[in-house]
């Protein structure tokens, strides 16, 4: 609202810097993760994204017209002729450091939180406290600013009073510095992955051995935790000990050698690449959440009786919805045991293909209304529609976002090795914050395309001028096609055997299934 209201930006535009920037906000946990491990630790990572947070939302309560109109000789409206360059850099700049902060703290507190729990008996309850208030006030600020400001008008004091919140917050959390527990970095099994696709390829012209007893194993102290498959042969080469390799710890952390375990756990994250990729268009139904579903309740009725509901009071049965699909998946589809993630994934799918139907069915009421009414071009004034006729759009896609994580989660659960679940879980939010940005190129090309033959652009500058209601047509034959691939992927995908007892187990491994790599397959996956 605030850069369609304020800066007079088009509807397309707003909700292109929205998706790359929650796109980029799905994208960089996965990296911050790797720092967590390898670099920094969960208290720093934590120290860095609240100060981050902190001062994007600073920057981003400066870049309003009112608070540097004197210095920079703009004026203090709330009009797009007063937006200069500087507010466009704080604004701009303010987004992503936010981005930073909201990413880093997703990733660190709840392994901080982890870390002081484990350590609790060391400290005294004085102490207890103070780390429970920073927290309190870490989590719970944004929650109290979302209901409570939507009643404040002025933009200035919309960001203002959480950018103060958040820094109130943070120094109760630095007051603690001293008291939290600070373990070091024990390392990232993502490096163990690039270590399998670089050893491999250093020894790309070398010849497999004749006897598969020649691949660097674990020493004789360390159990196998995985049985050699023979899929994606080419990145066994990680593992061929070479005359010169030697042996000892330096060589099991060298870039020139790799075990089987490791190059079994690389094989793995590489199976599940086709996988990943349907949930690219996950990312794009998604991603009109909180751009286009939001621009048309900006307008509607949203009163009930005398009470005018805030929008982000309306986004909250958003919320409630997903915990209601949260809760059936857990009572329902679990029950299924290894076909409950695929399941849980394959009903969000058809949800994404019921809710952009839907979406395009209401969408086109609203335009008939907006016509009846003679309101095409009075984009601020207000239209004699309900706003609940949204509810069934954002019910639906409630249970596509719910479900899905759902689904995903639980999928990482069962068929990823235990070192890598969490990575794994992260890069496929990554893969649906690359749908958040491709969603920008989907609408420039279907907006391109529409022009074709002389006909309109379907995306124009305001929501009552553009054609929604076919784009949202062409997301419901995106999310078909992508359904399909999924169903595709998800039958040739090597599903993991449920655990076997000991005896059965061994027998399996003697033909050389068993292990966490005792896959079921129609394929070569």
């Amino acid at each position: 609202n605030y850069l369609t209201d304020v800066w007079k930006l088009d509807v397309t535009h707003a909700a292109g810097i929205l998706n790359i920037w929650g796109g980029i906000c799905r994208i960089l946990p996965l990296f911050f993760l790797f720092f967590v491990d390898a670099l920094l630790g969960n208290f720093k990572m934590l120290v860095i994204s609240s100060m981050s947070f902190s001062v994007g939302i600073g920057f981003i309560s400066m870049s309003t017209p009112p608070v540097l109109a004197s210095a920079t000789g703009t004026c203090k409206e709330y009009e797009a002729q007063c937006i200069g360059h500087t507010q466009k850099v704080l604004f701009y700049t303010g987004l992503a450091l936010v981005a930073v902060g909201m990413s880093g703290n997703l990733v660190s507190v709840r392994g901080l939180l982890e870390q002081q729990v484990e350590d609790s008996g060391k400290k005294d309850a004085r102490k207890d406290v103070w780390r429970i208030i920073g927290f309190i006030f870490v989590v719970l600020t944004p929650v109290i600013g979302g209901i409570a400001l939507p009643y404040i008008k002025p933009w200035s004091l919309r960001f203002g009073i959480p950018a103060i919140c958040t820094g109130v917050a943070m120094l109760l959390f630095f007051t603690g510095w001293s008291n939290y527990e600070k373990p070091d970095p024990e390392g990232s099994p993502l490096t163990n992955v690039c270590r399998v696709f670089v050893a491999s390829t250093s020894k790309i012209s070398v010849s497999f051995p004749l006897d598969d007893k020649d691949l660097h194993n674990e020493s004789g102290q360390e159990p196998r935790r995985f049985t050699h498959t023979r899929c994606l042969r080419c990145l066994e080469k990680a593992a061929i000990k070479l005359p010169n390799s030697g042996t000892g710890e330096q060589v099991n952390k060298s870039w020139q050698l790799c075990t089987v375990s490791e190059v079994e756990e690389a094989k793995i994250a590489v199976r599940m690449v086709p996988m990943w990729l349907t949930f690219i268009a996950i990312g794009i139904v998604s991603s009109i959440t909180n751009t286009y579903f939001v621009e048309q309740a900006n307008h509607l009725n949203r009163r009930i009786g005398k009470w005018n509901v805030p929008l982000p009071v309306f986004l909250l049965l958003f919320t409630e919805a997903k915990t209601i699909y949260s809760c059936l998946y857990t009572t329902c589809i679990t029950g299924l045991k290894k076909y409950a993630p695929p399941t849980g994934i394959a009903l969000a799918m058809i949800l994404s293909v019921l809710c952009c139907i839907t979406a395009a069915k209401i969408e086109k009421r609203r335009l008939n209304v907006i016509r009846k009414h003679d309101l095409l071009d009075k984009p601020d004034d207000d239209i004699p529609m309900s706003i609940y006729w949204l509810l069934f759009q954002f019910f639906l896609l409630a249970g596509v976002d719910s479900l899905s994580e759902k689904g995903i989660a639980a999928f990482y659960q069962d068929q990823a090795p235990d070192s890598m679940k969490e990575y794994l879980n992260y890069f496929s939010k990554a893969v649906s914050g690359l749908g958040f940005m491709l969603s920008v190129v989907t609408v420039y090309a279907v907006g391109k395309i529409s022009e074709k033959g002389g006909r309109q652009n379907w995306f124009q500058p305001t929501l009552s001028r553009s054609r929604l209601d076919k784009y949202y047509w062409v997301l419901a034959v995106l999310s078909s096609v992508n359904f399909v691939a999924f169903v595709v992927v998800a039958c040739c995908y090597r599903y993991k055997q449920p655990q076997q007892p000991d005896g059965e187990a061994a027998g399996a491994a003697d033909g050389g299934g068993g292990g966490e790599s005792a896959y079921l397959s129609c394929c070569c996956w």
